[in-house]
């Protein structure tokens, strides 16, 4: 057993046996690659000037007046495309061009990850596939139609539950034929290692700026640091600067969905039990014989049935906290954020400032947290103008 490859007994490698050497040379090109100062300086380089890093932690006043603590927001929906997914992106396609592999493939829930593989691709002349599940599609119909003007191949994929552990299965089987010339752009902080480390390194800009901000603003750690947790690649990049600090409180917020007593939900933190999936060992929604269930969210990126495996051995060493949020509760939070700061947030961050609220309530303006706003919600309009016809939100 490889035992870098796992984070307690979680991780690891459950592939195929033709896919090992794959990984081994991931592997290596990539402990070579964050060694490398003309690496460094490449991903630097294109963060800076290309995505727009780094980005802002804006203190929202009228959310902390109204909440009574202070609250800021890491505003990864100003990057370029719009959401902390290019930032992964980026990293791993120069990790593709340095290994010479021609394509590229992706899959995609929420359209934020296949949208930023695609411009990666395009950016750097690579040919692009992204597996999309067909109840994706749909609710994601302005981001299909972005990854298509950037040149992306957007496979759709009719199977299970037609979303993304369908997208991501065709994607590995599809890697598993093709790996000699194509590089599988993992979106999230899952699969078999080394992804959920390579997520983890390209992702933790996020709390290095982050904590160097808060430090310039308030002079000393804050007291929580939020994110929503899908698989879980915007919340390990927010907790990757605080974990070894103890006396900063690490909080992910999934997806209760239509309410955790429903069954319809993502939440395996909640809910799950330990299995293997998508080539890694972690808490999953698995039925008595060992299933995987069918996660329901009203966010297309928090729908997946587990979670990264570094975040499952952050529950079980108690260092990090996993709650959950309706989809009733995400929305009303968002459209809080939209008239309070002038911020329409996704659908998945919209469940960590959920969550921020109710945290908030136990808090005092003395302390603060931060939240990651992972991304803009602009790809969600459709599903918010129908969530809000069935509300009668508007009158």
């Amino acid at each position: 057993m490889n035992s870098k490859a796992y984070y307690g007994r979680f991780g690891g490698q459950f592939v195929a046996e033709s896919l090992m050497n794959t990984l081994e040379e991931l592997d290596e090109v990539f402990e070579n690659a964050i060694k490398d100062p003309e690496f460094i300086k490449q991903c630097q380089y294109y963060l800076k000037q290309y995505v727009g890093r780094e980005t802002p932690l804006y203190y929202a006043k009228r959310l902390s007046e109204t909440y009574g603590t202070k609250i800021y927001l890491k505003r990864e929906d100003l990057n370029h495309t719009g959401a902390h997914k290019i930032n992964n992106v980026i990293g791993q396609i120069l990790l593709a061009k340095r290994m010479g592999k021609k394509k590229v493939i992706a899959e995609t829930g929420a359209g934020q990850h296949g949208v930023a593989t695609a411009t990666g691709a395009a950016l750097f002349e690579l040919e692009c596939t992204v597996f999309m599940g067909e109840e994706d599609m749909r609710r994601q119909e302005l981001n299909v139609m972005r990854m298509k003007m950037l040149g992306a191949n957007v496979v759709c994929v009719r199977s299970g539950s037609n979303t993304l552990k369908d997208a991501t299965n065709e994607a590995i089987r599809t890697w598993a034929k093709s790996a000699e010339d194509t590089f599988y752009v993992i979106g999230s902080a899952v699969g078999p290692y080394p992804y959920p480390k390579i997520v983890k390194e390209f992702q933790s800009v996020i709390s290095r700026e982050a904590k160097q901000q808060f430090m310039e603003t308030e002079h000393r750690l804050p007291d929580v640091v939020m994110a929503c947790v899908g698989g879980g690649s915007n919340s390990i990049g927010m907790f990757a600067e605080f974990i070894e600090e103890k006396g900063v409180e690490l909080i992910g917020v999934e997806a209760a969905g239509k309410g955790i007593e429903t069954g319809e939900h993502a939440a395996a933190m909640a809910l799950g039990e330990i299995g293997t999936l998508h080539g890694m060992c972690s808490y999953l929604l698995q039925d008595e014989n060992g299933n995987i269930k069918l996660a329901h969210s009203i966010s297309a990126g928090l729908d997946y049935p587990g979670v990264g495996p570094e975040h499952a051995y952050l529950k079980d060493i108690k260092r990090a906290e996993y709650v959950s949020v309706t989809d009733q509760e995400a929305m009303d939070a968002l459209m809080e954020l939209c008239r309070l700061e002038g911020i329409i947030p996704a659908i998945e961050s919209a469940h960590a400032i959920a969550y921020a609220m109710k945290k908030a309530k136990t808090m005092t303006m003395n302390q603060a947290m931060i939240v990651c706003l992972s991304g803009r919600g602009d790809k969600d309009v459709h599903t918010i103008a129908d969530y809000l016809a069935q509300k009668e939100y508007m009158n």
